[in-house]
């Protein structure tokens, strides 16, 4: 199966697209935390991220990243060696004891897309919660970002999902 093929199909049926989708990166984009690893390794993205992320470009929905790391380095190293950096000109990567509420409110300030336009992917369940509590639709991976993540990503931002956790409030 072609990843980016069906990704696009996804985002071709979807009957409504958010303007830009927010990813995590540790258990999200990779299955690793990048702080345990040298900017002199090779990372491996989980195998249907490259594929999503290339359909969202192709479809010109803009991507951000959103995660709390004491290696921002390291992460945008690994972002390189992906060939994948230049599909987030937004990156709030900073700090293991922010929150990602901070990280949100510094997204909205520099892209000025609100809240409900966005679609965000996260492994933690109290990451979803808090941005979910911000307008966010959201979707928790549990093992990083996939077709299915996708699909329910996208019913939960059109409001097709009817399992209340994929709505965000007031939808």
């Amino acid at each position: 199966m072609n990843v980016e093929s069906e990704a696009l199909r996804l985002l071709n049926a979807a009957s409504q697209l958010p303007a830009l989708v927010v990813f995590d990166l540790d258990y999200t984009l990779w299955p690793f935390f990048c702080e345990c690893l040298s900017k002199n390794d090779n990372p491996v993205l989980y195998p249907q991220a490259k594929g999503i992320i290339q359909a969202l470009k192709s479809k010109g929905i803009s991507m951000a990243i959103a995660s709390r790391s004491p290696t921002a380095d390291i992460a945008r190293t690994f972002l390189s060696k992906q060939d994948i950096l230049s599909n987030f000109p937004v990156m709030e990567i900073y700090s293991s004891w922010t929150h990602k509420t901070d990280h949100f409110r510094k997204i909205h300030q520099k892209t000025g897309v609100p809240y409900n336009s966005i679609l965000f992917f996260d492994d933690e369940h109290r990451n979803i919660q808090a941005v979910r509590n911000m307008g966010v639709t959201c979707v928790h991976v549990s093992s990083g970002v996939n077709l299915d993540a996708l699909k329910t990503g996208l019913q939960g931002f059109a409001g097709t999902n009817s399992d209340p956790q994929y709505r965000t409030l007031g939808a």
